[in-house]
Order: C-alpha cells, then structure tokens, then sequence
C-alpha cells in the first residue's frame, strides 16, 4: 500500500534540498517540522541572545538585593545559611523581621497599584494575553518580592527572576518588531532564564519554558529554550556560585521497597497536590479587597508567621533548608509529617495576604517532606530504604504535579540534586503517577490557579 507524502512543510526549508534514499520527508519527524507562526529569524535569535543576558543581569541584581536584606535582617552569614541564622535569632529577632517584610509587603504594594500602571502577570501575558508587561511596575513588584523573602517570608525567590526575563522579552520584542507569537515566545524563554540563573538549572529552565510556558516540546521552542536559559545560567555565574542547590548527598540506590512504594505513594501525592493548588486559587481569589485591609493583611499574616516560627523556625523563608533536611533524612516521622502540613498553610496564608512571591521552593519542599514522613511510615513495614531517597521521590512528584509538567519536574529535581539518576525508575514512576491524578481529579497549576479573573462573565473550561 502507497503512503501519501508528508503534508507538513518545513518552514524555512533546510539548506540541503536533497531527500535520503528513501525519498520520505524529514519533516514525517513531527518535531522537526516549520517554525509555525513564530519564525525563528536572525533578528529573533540576536534578541534571544540579549534576553538571556539581560535575565542572567537581573538575576544577579535581585539575588544581590535578597542576600543583602538577608544579611541585614538575620546577621552575617544568612544568606548561605539561612536555617542557622533563623535559630540563632532570639524571640524577638525572628519576629520582627517578618513584621517589616508585612509592611513592604502592604505598603509597597498598595502604593504599585495606586500610581504605577502595568500588567505582572507573566504567564497570563503569554498564554492568553499579547505578551506585553509593564516595566516599572513589574521592577517593582520584583523587587518587593525579594524583599520580604529575604526577611523570612514562606514564598519562593524565583518569581521575580521569572517576571524580569520575562519583562526583558517583552520589551526587546517591541524594539525589534516582533510578531505576537514571537513575542510570545521570546517572553517565554526570558522568563525560564530568569528561573534557571538562579537556580543553575538550564536544563530544567529549558523544559520548564516549553512544557508549563509554551505547551509544546518541539525543535522550534526547545532550541530557543535552552539558548536563552543557558546564555542566562552563565551570565548569573559572574556572582551566584555555579553548582547544584542542595550539593553534597548521599547517592541514592533503587530498592524493591521504594519501586514498590512509588506509585501508592504518586496517588496519594497526586492527591494532595490537587488539594494544595486548590488552595493557592482560593486564597488568590478571595484576598482582601479594601484598601486598609491590602495594607494590613501582609503585616498580620507575616505577624502569624513569626509567632509560628517561635516553635517552627524551619517554616521561615521558602523551604530550601527544609527541603534539603528532608533529603538528608534528618528528622521524625512527626515533625517532618507537621512540617508537610504547616508548610502550604503558611506559604499560602502569605500569598492571600496579597504579597508577591514564587511558589516553585514551596511546592517542591512540601513533596520532600511527605515523600519523607510517607517513606518513614513505610520504612517501619519494609526497612532498608533511606529516608532522604523517599523525599527526593515525593518532590519530583510534588513538583510534576503541582506543575502540570511531569517531565521539567523530574529534570529539575535531578539537576537542583545532582543526583537521582539510580533511582529513576522509581522517581518517573511517582511523577508520572501523581501528575495523571492529579490532571484527572482537577487539571489545574500552581500557576493557572493564580490567573486573574477575566473581565467578562463568560466562564471556560
């Protein structure tokens, strides 16, 4: 039986015209195919270029404004060991911290929506808007964020770096007269360079761009991708230290134990997931509203905050040190299992206050630690299994699922770690597993569950 010919067409078409013996067309490959409709040109690339620079840039500029009010508010040493410095706080030192990040939280931000107009929602400029940002407002929102998360608030460091790129983007698309879906995309390879500088994590920044930003793992979004996030990557390099966030553990090994405690475990974390996005849209949604209360509300839950880090300093900042306890296996079933619950309360009690921070360290923490308290349980049925290799499975899973993007999930995961490869069988089992339960039962993210309401009343699904 005769094949019909390729009906995709390869746009701009390849520079060796001739086709292989067989006579098939390249682009019977679906991922080689043309750009679309957003062509990967010579102007596109060069301004690809400067965006990877200009986030890499801002990535330095907003991890040096973080490490200094880190300094400043928890003493010398807090930004490379933020847990330790929390602990050696007295009562009034680890509360009085968080008191100024509410007034910044609220003062700052009320006088941005008062005279400082722009849009700084950048996944909702590039999946459904015209992917344009408004400049000072969005410095300033970048700003505020790492501010109160330097002084101790439970939300993640990434979200400024995010938005920056993603400003650059924008505003290098308009010089260059872009179309709107290569501004699109431009937009959204600056905003995973910003995620993977500060990270180090390019490869996962890369992933992140096409699976949660763009929506499609294909050559003309893949390449751009890591272009951006790995010219970014190494131009943070000039002040934050290359090398994996959590360095230095134990390599784990695959065990009958953890194969067989994966995929329970992916539907529970599935589970949970689904509840915890939830949740992050509820209190989105449901933030306060009156002026008076916009001020107040950041001073009362960072308030909150700092009462409950009197008894749980580890609930302080966006969960990196808790995360890594976790995968070191330092703890007890109860306290990682209290852990895993305080954690997305306080983290989201502070994102409904209306402060501006990510959610990425949050989410990611949250897996390790259910993926240990879990793997504790379990290790009392079917010991020979280390704790910290059930955290690293509950993040992966977490994080896959709570992103809607299983496969940057796991990459960041390996690439933040710098280990996992032995048990990836495992790992993939979970992830793959709780991000279906979590698709099934609800669909959304921890990103589309922030989105804005839409002006009309019509409702979508």
């Amino acid at each position: 039986m005769s094949r019909r010919p390729s009906e995709r067409l390869r746009v701009p078409a390849p520079v060796l015209r001739t086709r292989v013996g067989s006579k098939r067309a390249a682009t019977d490959q679906p991922n080689v195919t043309g750009d679309g409709a957003s062509p990967l040109t010579v102007r596109f690339w060069l301004l690809l270029v400067v965006t990877g620079v200009a986030a890499g840039l801002s990535g330095i500029v907003l991890m040096a404004l973080l490490h200094a009010v880190s300094e400043w508010a928890w003493g010398s040493g807090a930004a490379e060991g933020f847990q330790a410095a929390v602990e050696r706080a007295d009562a009034w030192g680890r509360v009085w911290p968080l008191l100024v990040a509410g007034l910044v939280a609220g003062v700052g931000g009320y006088l941005l929506r008062r005279f400082v107009p722009g849009r700084t929602d950048v996944d909702d400029a590039i999946w459904t808007g015209d992917a344009r940002l408004g400049v000072r407002r969005s410095t300033g929102t970048a700003a505020l964020s790492e501010v109160v998360v330097g002084l101790g608030a439970s939300l993640g460091r990434e979200a400024a770096p995010k938005l920056m790129g993603g400003v650059w983007g924008a505003v290098l698309a308009g010089w260059g007269g872009l179309s709107l879906e290569q501004r699109r995309l431009l937009v959204a390879c600056g905003a995973g360079a910003g995620l993977a500088c500060v990270y180090d994590v390019p490869l996962g920044g890369a992933l992140f761009t096409a699976e949660v930003l763009v929506g499609t793992v294909r050559l003309p979004v893949v390449l751009p991708a890591l272009a951006c996030t790995a010219t970014a990557t190494v131009v943070a390099w000039l002040y934050l230290p290359a090398g994996r966030v959590y360095p230095g553990l134990p390599v784990p090994a695959a065990t009958p134990s953890l194969l067989v405690w994966a995929v329970p475990a992916g539907v529970l974390i599935g589970v949970l997931a689904t509840g915890w996005v939830r949740l992050i849209g509820f209190v989105s949604h449901h933030g306060p509203r009156r002026t008076w209360w916009r001020i107040a509300a950041p001073v009362v839950a960072f308030g909150l905050l700092g009462v409950a880090g009197l008894a749980f300093p580890q609930l302080y900042g966006n969960g990196a040190d808790l995360a890594e306890q976790a995968f070191l296996g330092g703890g007890a079933l109860l306290v990682f299992a209290a852990l895993a619950v305080l954690k997305p309360l306080v983290t989201a009690m502070c994102l409904g206050s209306g402060a501006s921070g990510g959610l990425f360290t949050p989410t990611l923490c949250t897996g390790a630690l259910l993926g240990a308290a879990l793997g504790v349980a379990w290790s009392a049925l079917w010991p020979g299994t280390p704790v910290g290799t059930f955290a690293l499975v509950g993040a992966a899973a977490m994080i896959g699922a709570g992103m809607q993007a299983p496969l940057a999930g796991l990459v960041l995961v390996l690439e933040l770690t710098g280990t996992g490869f032995g048990i990836a069988v495992p790992l993939v089992a979970a992830t793959l597993v709780a991000t279906a339960v979590a698709r099934w039962l609800d669909g959304y993210s921890i990103y589309s569950a922030r989105l804005a309401a839409q002006p009309s009343p019509e409702q979508s699904t």
